[in-house]
């Protein structure tokens, strides 16, 4: 599929109408902007086409969906405010993630890892919008308050693991489809029980937003097989975050490279 085909399909699937589209030929960006609430989003084409590539017509129906549900947060943030009931979860990003809104104004940002950054999402029940300094007045809220509410609210999130064994290696997977997957690194109390789980050597991956790992490796070919499974997690998120993964030792995330052939290599801090 060629670029401009992707917009004809976008523009059947979408009410053409209600959008403007216009495309940046130079970056590949395409702008859609709504006329009724004259806001708008960029979308990569390059990503949107790489995924096509990867998983066919599921990819444009959850890009349709995200566009779909980004609008409607916006419809609701003009109509209702950001009045009761105001719920706030930590979203991991990379650390090349965007500093600003497309508005420019900064986010609320933290640092995690050397690969990773902690923003702040306002949840909006089907979608949530990053929280940026020009909310805090609206919420009522500091940025100190928001992020205290994020880290409490992370260990409200549910916690259902999926086994599976590969070459005598255990992986759990968690995949809630929230929003929020990847954000479980950051509930403590969840890393220290599945440490206790773990007979190996324990790592935790954050491809991207919709899903977190934990290695049980157990034998050399565990680290092969987790540097696969990661990459291929990496490539097909719609939110990809980092495809290195992290060793999780006395408490810490320690990021690792996976070296050649069936070894690994803590990273040199």
């Amino acid at each position: 599929m060629k670029a401009q085909e992707l917009i004809t399909v976008l523009k059947e699937k979408l009410n053409e109408e209600l959008y403007e589209f216009k495309l940046d030929p130079k970056t590949n960006k395409l702008r859609i902007e709504h006329r009724e609430l004259n806001k708008g989003m960029d979308l990569l084409l390059g990503d949107v086409l790489s995924k096509y590539d990867e998983r066919k017509e599921q990819a444009i129906d959850e890009v349709v969906y995200i566009i779909r549900e980004t609008f409607e947060a916006m419809r609701k943030e003009q109509t209702e405010g950001f009045s009761g009931g105001v719920k706030i979860y930590p979203a991991i990003r990379s650390g090349s993630f965007a500093k600003k809104s497309q508005d420019g104004h900064k986010f609320l940002i933290d640092q995690h890892t050397a690969e990773t950054a902690i923003y702040y999402a306002l949840d909006l029940g089907r979608t949530y919008r990053l929280i940026d300094e020009s909310m805090l007045a609206p919420l009522n809220l500091t940025k100190q308050q928001v992020k205290e509410a994020a880290r409490f609210q992370v260990r409200s999130l549910p916690t259902n693991v999926k086994k599976d064994e590969v070459a005598g290696n255990i992986f759990y997977f968690l995949n809630e489809n929230d929003g929020y997957d990847a954000s479980r690194i950051l509930n403590e109390s969840f890393l220290k029980e599945m440490a206790d789980k773990v007979q190996g050597e324990m790592t935790v991956s954050v491809p991207h937003q919709d899903v977190l790992i934990i290695g049980d490796i157990r034998n050399k070919e565990g680290y092969d097989i987790l540097a696969q499974m990661t990459m291929h997690f990496f490539t097909v998120g719609a939110v990809p975050v980092t495809s290195l993964s992290f060793i999780y030792e006395d408490n810490k995330l320690e990021p690792i490279f996976i070296m050649a052939k069936n070894k690994a290599k803590k990273e040199q801090q």
